[in-house]
């Protein structure tokens, strides 16, 4: 049996040496992806991110109890900052959430950021793939807690939780960068602190006051102090929790199967699908074109153009033109 037949037998070590294959971009990664692909499809892929404070991994690691308790199985894709030293995860999956370790309907992996965007690690998209091929149910991506820089979450999941909490120094963290736009469910967690309902009548002046606008997912956002909402009626939730003692969960559960059932229903889920799609594809091709700059280009070349672009000798899109060749030659 191949490594592909072991995953889809349901042997979690064949799992986890599959992800370290494609997170690492190994040999036979895109093959053995390309083997997944027309396996997977069946599970609700579930984003949760905010700013730092807010208690994201303990809702997560709540959550993930909930729907086991409903038997559900659940794969959790926790981002980390890379370690400047190893370029691994500087926390660690059984560091994070070592209540959930030994059950067999958990599987948990920590991803390194390596210092991509958004917080999101290149290779995330990927490991969601193998734990949808694997079948589990549900799969949460916690993102880095980076805090303001989270947008991209949304292109990767279909349904985006953004978690608030009160007393961080300011009433909403996420409107500095438009986090709060891609929330499909916000959280305020930590809501037996002072200050939690007035973090909660924030936000939701935010939503009535039209702060939310279109974006990728093509959702109909508030204008002119119309509340917002999504096509076909879903409107976005506050809700709140208290993660350490399990308060609000299982209504934060129950708001994330309302929005599958919406997504669904309303045939949202498709364009999401293809949003995540066009999204995966761009990345590969962005990919594709930098592996062959740095195997066609040699460095004293790409030096020079560089040290002609700073030294306004040239500019970066003629540098560019004179690279294209060999990107794209068929060689």
């Amino acid at each position: 049996m191949t490594l592909t037949d072991d995953l889809l037998a349901g042997n979690r070590r064949a799992l986890a040496r599959i992800i370290t294959l494609v997170e690492n971009d190994g040999p036979d990664a895109h093959a053995t992806l390309a083997a997944l692909y027309p396996r997977t499809g069946q599970a609700h892929i579930l984003g949760v991110t905010g700013a730092p404070g807010t208690g994201k991994s303990t809702l997560v690691n709540a959550l993930a109890k909930a729907y086991r308790r409903r038997g559900f199985t659940v794969g959790i894709v926790a981002v980390d900052p890379t370690s400047p030293f190893t370029g691994g995860a500087l926390l660690g999956d059984r560091v994070r959430m070592r209540d959930l370790s030994g059950d067999p309907g958990i599987f948990i992996r920590s991803m390194a950021t390596r210092g991509s965007l958004g917080g999101l690690a290149q290779a995330t998209a990927d490991v969601i793939l193998a734990l949808d091929a694997a079948g589990f149910q549900r799969v949460i991506v916690e993102t880095v807690g980076v805090g303001q820089a989270e947008v991209d979450i949304a292109s990767t999941t279909h349904t985006t939780v953004v978690v608030e909490a009160p007393g961080l120094g300011d009433e909403v963290q996420a409107i500095k960068a438009g986090v709060l736009e891609i929330a499909d469910i916000l959280v305020v967690n930590k809501a037996d602190r002072e200050g939690a309902d007035k973090t909660m009548t924030a936000l939701h002046m935010m939503l009535g006051m039209g702060m939310r606008y279109a974006n990728h997912h093509g959702r109909t956002m508030a204008v002119d102090g119309v509340a917002a909402v999504e096509p076909a009626g879903w409107t976005t939730p506050i809700i709140k929790t208290v993660a350490l003692r399990d308060t609000g969960v299982d209504e934060l559960l129950e708001a994330v199967e309302a929005h599958r059932t919406y997504l669904l229903e309303s045939g949202e889920m498709q364009q999401r699908e293809e949003d995540r799609a066009h999204t995966s594809l761009i990345h590969i091709l962005q990919a594709s074109v930098l592996r062959r700059l740095n195997s066609r280009v040699s460095g004293d070349h790409l030096h020079q153009l560089v040290a002609e672009v700073a030294n306004r000798e040239l500019d970066p899109y003629s540098a560019a033109d004179q690279l294209l060749p060999a990107v794209l030659s068929a060689q």
